[in-house]
């Protein structure tokens, strides 16, 4: 029996098209509530930079898992251990690399490029305040987005022995710490909440929905997901676009 329905935003909940979150979406979530199936959010994203949605969440999964709570209670809080993001901002500050820092309750952004500009534009948020890159150390990191190729990955997993980088687009990525995940996220609420791993289903797109996926009981990949997404889900549904969400759980709860 599903008791809680955890979703992804971009690309699961809003359309990069549209950038609205759809009606059969909506219906969706009407039949989850009406089933009694608790819902929440599990994004990449911060709390400052999740846009108002016509949807109720019984608690929020953000930055990957490094900050989780619901409407009256912090659940888990995860910060990158200070040497790293020091490390990050002198690499980052030598090589003129665009950076965003997302603190518990705020954000930055430093050295801002075109690209960051195209990402602002793709995702529809608003640009972090602008500073000099020196004004963010000695920061407390939940998350910090480079703006770095896939290829230099590697590069930064050595300089930030104690993080990760869960990837979801080849033009930035997240860094956490290596502890973080949408997946630990999950596990938070459900232990929270008295919810069982087998009675929890996830929707994601990206690849830092993988996680999410493989620990969900029931992991759905959407249509516009990327292969490897897709293949660490038990299900694929149609993508954002034609109504996913809608189609996976009228068939879940037939």
């Amino acid at each position: 029996m599903i008791k809680a329905a955890f979703f992804d935003i971009d690309g699961t909940l809003l359309s990069f098209r549209t950038h609205r979150v759809s009606q059969g979406t909506i219906r969706a979530f009407a039949k989850l509530h009406a089933a009694g199936i608790r819902t929440f959010l599990s994004t990449g994203r911060p709390l400052v930079l999740i846009p108002p949605m016509p949807l109720q969440f019984d608690g929020h999964v953000t930055m990957n898992g490094g900050l989780v709570f619901t409407p009256s209670q912090l659940l888990l809080s995860n910060p990158i251990p200070q040497t790293d993001s020091e490390a990050w901002l002198h690499h980052a500050a030598s090589h003129q690399i665009c950076t965003m820092l997302f603190t518990a309750d705020g954000m930055m952004a430093s050295q801002i490029n075109d690209t960051a500009r195209t990402i602002r534009d793709q995702l529809q948020f608003p640009m972090p305040p602008v500073v000099d890159i020196q004004q963010m150390h000695h920061t407390v990191a939940h998350q910090i987005i480079a703006l770095i190729p896939p290829e230099a990955d590697a590069e930064i997993a050595q300089l930030m022995p104690h993080c990760h980088l869960p990837r979801w687009s080849n033009l930035f990525t997240d860094i956490v710490h290596r502890n973080n995940s949408k997946a630990v996220g999950l596990q938070a609420i459900c232990q929270h909440f008295g919810i069982r791993q087998e009675e929890t289903i996830a929707f994601g797109d990206g690849g830092n929905d993988i996680p999410m996926l493989q620990w969900a009981g029931i992991g759905i990949a959407m249509g516009n997901a990327a292969d490897n997404v897709k293949a660490a889900a038990d299900f694929v549904t149609s993508d954002v676009d034609h109504e996913g969400i809608e189609q996976a759980i009228n068939s879940l709860l037939i």
